[in-house]
């Protein structure tokens, strides 16, 4: 396993940020390790909904998890606000750094990631190709 690591400054879009980082590094097979940070704007899709809820607040980020290849990213977050209610979904772009993002990200070559369409569910899901 590799192991990169990268710091969003203030106004990254979080998501865009993680794909742009993923294809500069030519990730197949990607994962977060770990992930903390801030934010002032969280964009999230919920559990089966079509469209992402924007929520215009100063939000802590607890974690964010998921797979990166430059086939495609599939992250989930979970923000706290001020109350430290939390909520969590589907990372969307939008979802803008207050003050910073810490994140840590493994690597293998034991795999590649792709996503294809799963006539199941519907939608482009994960395909894990060994080498």
């Amino acid at each position: 396993m590799e192991v990169l690591a990268l710091r969003l400054k203030s106004n990254a879009d979080l998501r865009q940020t993680l794909k742009k980082f993923t294809l500069q590094n030519n990730i197949q097979a990607g994962f977060i390790l770990s992930a903390i940070g801030s934010l002032k704007q969280a964009t999230i899709r919920f559990a089966n909904q079509d469209t992402s809820a924007v929520l215009d607040n100063k939000f802590e980020i607890l974690s964010l998890n998921g797979t990166l290849a430059t086939s495609g990213i599939h992250l989930h977050i979970c923000i706290a606000d001020k109350h430290g209610k939390t909520i969590g979904g589907h990372l969307d772009n939008g979802c803008i750094i207050y003050t910073t993002a810490e994140i840590i990200i493994g690597t293998t070559t034991d795999f590649t990631f792709t996503r294809t369409l799963d006539p199941q569910t519907g939608y482009n899901e994960l395909e894990i190709i060994p080498h």
